[in-house]
């Protein structure tokens, strides 16, 4: 077997001068390719030793190989029969291993570019990747995701809080508002638990019917709560699917709805009065707090007070 013949001293002079570790001329890296070298001279000459038909060796062949510690050119032994299948390296392998591919995948769940994602292997591994080779990487997450998407859930969630984000997004060279319907659940073991993420191009009450109907079909039979925000005809979708759930609007979403139609010089003082309302710490104190702020600003602005009139329990 072939002895790695790594120059320690020339290394520890390199990492004096304050040389990189891996990437671009990186210290370790021939000492990477000696090791894997000689590990693949051993497995050769095991096979060779247990093969019955005569055998020898027969050279070698070079390939490229990429790896956390940069690129380098990898002499990969062969035998005159063409028995022998490396398991270290495997034939058509270019990886050295799977951590250029996992690192790939967190710049991309980060929302990296592929732009982005390659000056960022390249400046870490020397190392130069294509769009296709890319967008190979990112494609193994698709089946994971929609495994995911299909999964079985509980059949009863205590709290459901139901809300559509909106994002811009890049698409056919222009951005455009895109809907992310996301679902969070409480669970029976008081655990949050994310239920599902559905993208249209715009939010609706349509829309939001076929996501509770997923959620149904998927095993979700009764939500005891469900919290959503103002949206017409939510309500009813909910009921359509889940007949015996309880409605809660998201105060946050009536807070900032509520401020729409106040004038900005007034929403100081109208919220220093909304306040008492929302914050109250019983039912009849709320109601006491939205007759006083109705006396003081329902000459003004009627449509806000009738808003929270509609959405008293």
């Amino acid at each position: 077997m072939t002895k790695p013949t790594f120059d320690i001293d020339a290394a520890l002079k390199a990492l004096k001068e304050g040389k990189d570790l891996t990437g671009k001329d990186g210290i370790l890296t021939p000492l990477i390719k000696q090791l894997t070298e000689a590990a693949m001279q051993a497995e050769l000459d095991n096979h060779l030793a247990e093969e019955a038909a005569p055998n020898r060796k027969n050279g070698t062949t070079s390939k490229t190989m990429k790896g956390p510690t940069g690129s380098f050119e990898l002499k990969t032994p062969r035998d005159r029969s063409g028995t022998f299948e490396p398991q270290l390296i495997k034939k058509h392998q270019t990886y050295l291993t799977d951590e250029l591919e996992r690192k790939i995948i967190a710049l991309f769940a980060l929302g990296n570019s592929y732009q982005d994602i390659r000056a960022h292997i390249a400046e870490m591994y020397d190392i130069e990747l294509s769009n296709g080779t890319i967008n190979a990487v990112t494609d193994k997450l698709l089946p994971e995701l929609q495994a995911w998407r299909e999964r079985d859930l509980e059949a009863i969630y205590p709290i459901v809080w139901l809300d559509a984000i909106h994002y811009k997004i890049k698409e056919n060279g222009r951005y455009v508002s895109k809907a992310i319907y996301t679902i969070l659940a409480l669970n029976i073991e008081g655990k949050k638990e994310l239920l599902g993420l559905y993208l249209s191009d715009q939010e609706g009450a349509h829309h939001w019917l076929s996501v509770l109907t997923d959620l149904y079909n998927r095993g979700v039979k009764d939500i005891l709560i469900a919290c959503v925000d103002g949206l017409k005809g939510f309500p009813e979708a909910i009921e359509s699917i889940y007949p015996k759930t309880e409605i809660q609007h998201c105060v946050i979403h009536q807070i900032r709805n509520s401020l729409k139609y106040v004038a900005s010089k007034n929403q100081k003082a109208f919220m220093a009065d909304l306040k008492p309302v929302y914050k109250a710490a019983t039912l009849n104190a709320a109601e006491i707090a939205l007759d006083e702020l109705e006396a003081k600003w329902g000459e003004k602005y009627p449509m806000v007070i009738k808003s929270w009139r509609d959405k008293w329990p």
